[in-house]
């Protein structure tokens, strides 16, 4: 297939995709999707019932950046009222009054888990940077700022990065919720052009490169001791290459933006997770393998193909070659194997390795993934 024929072929591909979320996801998620108190819903059952047990704060974080994100893309729903509405909601009932953001509220937007963690934040930055960003509010980065300064007063490690909080496992350390920091804050210094989060976004980069990626093979690790050094034994040998593609894609944002090293951590990324990562056979991204390459989870969740499309469209634009265009559209057809569901606009999210699902309802979360995806193939 020729350049131009590639090209043209991803942006019909693109074209469609927009068209599903805009006119089929969109309208579900804003209507039915909704509590009277302006959260979106947590998940809904395969037939369209959204389950009202409790609404974790960092899912009402991922909603607000989705509807922005849809409402960039065309949607003519109401998305800013929407955000503005949720954002709302999010500052006045899941504020602490230390300034950290609680983990879930129950239907009217109180407080039901009251714990704090790390990942949860990173959302709740993300949610501010988007709202600051699509409602023309810069005091929404201002409280991001402030929540920014409650972080850093508080889990700040002395090894580097940043301590979880109060609900996770204290044995070891994580990349995750590092990266979702990093995102956020390339966000709001792309958003607020304010110098603290480019500082901030430029010290997780420099973390990532010199502590979370396995300089042997560029595979990024997930699991590490106290000091930052891998988890002992298979902990420290797991590899997602989801998470692969999305710093990847993360990196490439940093490239863009001048970053020197930046491209080759996202080619050395992309390139493990290409090789490792893909079951050919179901055309999917799996979940875990190791750092040598061998499978250690060869399930498959609906977000790692999200970033398998990221990372190949942002890619594209870089480097305009067959290759990534073939492999966005390929990752494109990946995910949308998900969408064979009852009611239009929901997905499942677990798939076997014989190409059975996981019984379970659909977790709104992912809306977050594919919006973000979507966003990147229509052009960023």
């Amino acid at each position: 297939m020729s350049e131009s024929t590639a090209h043209a072929d991803l942006i019909s591909e693109a074209a469609r995709a927009r068209r599903w979320l805009c006119d089929v996801a969109a309208p579900l998620w804003a209507s039915r999707g909704r509590t009277a108190s302006g959260l979106f819903a947590e998940r809904m059952t395969l037939d369209g019932v959204p389950d009202p047990a409790y609404f974790r704060v960092f899912v009402q974080s991922r909603h607000i950046y989705s509807f922005a994100a849809i409402g960039r893309m065309g949607w003519d729903g109401p998305w800013q009222p929407l955000i503005s509405e949720t954002i709302r909601a999010l500052i006045a009932g899941a504020r602490r009054a230390d300034g950290f953001y609680v983990h879930r509220l129950d239907i009217d937007a109180r407080p039901l888990d009251i714990r704090a963690d790390l990942y949860d934040q990173a959302f709740v930055l993300l949610a501010l940077a988007t709202a600051g960003k699509a409602l023309a509010e810069p005091r929404w980065f201002d409280v991001a700022e402030d929540l920014l300064d409650t972080i850093e007063a508080n889990w700040s490690h002395p090894a580097g990065g940043f301590t979880e909080g109060e609900k996770d496992d204290p044995r070891i350390r994580r990349q995750n919720p590092h990266m979702h920091l990093f995102e956020a804050t390339l966000a709001l210094a792309e958003a607020s052009g304010r110098p603290r989060f480019h500082a901030f976004a430029a010290m997780i980069a420099d973390l990532a490169a010199t502590r979370f990626i396995d300089p042997a093979t560029g595979a990024l690790l997930e699991y590490f001791t106290d000091d930052l050094a891998p988890a002992p034994g298979i902990e420290g040998r797991i590899v997602e290459p989801g998470h692969c593609f999305e710093w990847a894609w993360l990196f490439e944002r940093l490239g863009a933006s001048g970053r020197a090293d930046a491209f080759g951590v996202s080619d050395r990324l992309t390139a493990f997770a290409r090789s490792h990562g893909i079951c050919a056979r179901r055309n999917v991204c799996i979940n875990e393998v190791l750092t040598d390459g061998s499978l250690h989870n060869d399930k498959a969740r609906l977000w790692p193909q999200t970033e398998r499309i990221k990372a190949a469209a942002i890619r594209h634009r870089r480097l305009g070659s067959t290759a990534e265009a073939e492999e966005a559209a390929r990752a494109l057809a990946g995910l949308e194997q998900y969408y064979a569901v009852p009611t239009p606009g929901l997905w499942r999210d677990k798939l076997n390795p014989d190409g059975s699902w996981i019984p379970e309802l659909a977790p709104a979360s992912s809306l977050y993934h594919i919006a973000c995806a979507y966003a990147e193939l229509a052009g960023g």
